[in-house]
């Protein structure tokens, strides 16, 4: 008889929860967010935001291209520093930060293979478009079999109040 060696996956230590937000300039990032950094400061989770700078499209001269790039990457540092003291005004620990240059949905598939620790990707519907926004969209209909963590979709349209009731 052939036994087949049972091995028990590691027990998580709470500490290794890491809750990954996309830190974009949606509306909906503030429910994403609250939802992320509530749950993180409840279960003794962290949170890890994530930035993607897209290429710049159509042809610039060199020199404009460089300083819209330093530019961009500034900007999504202060941003990156805001979200990171919102958290911890919450209860969240200070959030891990990473920012990467390219496709959004190819680098946050890149960057969850790459981070084990990941465990859950926060996402916040779209109110505005009918429709729940650009990155749902993609996983929905392409991303969901690249996707190796769940993903906790929050409805953009809850109050604080509604989402700590939640949690």
């Amino acid at each position: 008889m052939n036994k087949k060696r049972t091995v028990k996956p590691k027990a998580l230590k709470p500490s290794n929860r890491l809750f990954l937000v996309v830190a974009d300039d949606s509306k909906e990032l503030h429910q994403a967010l609250y939802y992320a950094a509530r749950r993180a400061a409840t279960a003794g989770g962290e949170i890890a935001l994530f930035r993607c700078i897209e290429p710049v499209e159509g042809q610039l001269w060199g020199g404009v291209s460089e300083i819209m790039e330093a530019e961009t990457e500034q900007a999504s540092k202060t941003l990156l520093e805001e979200l990171s003291n919102y958290c911890e005004k919450l209860g969240a620990p200070k959030p891990r930060t990473f920012v990467r240059k390219g496709t959004v949905h190819e680098e946050l598939f890149n960057l969850i293979d790459s981070e084990e620790s990941i465990r859950v990707l926060v996402l916040g519907v779209s109110t505005e478009h009918g429709n729940p926004g650009p990155l749902i969209n993609y996983i929905i209909n392409k991303g969901s079999n690249e996707c190796r963590v769940p993903i906790t979709i929050v409805p953009g349209n809850l109050s604080d109040e509604q989402i700590d009731a939640l949690i």
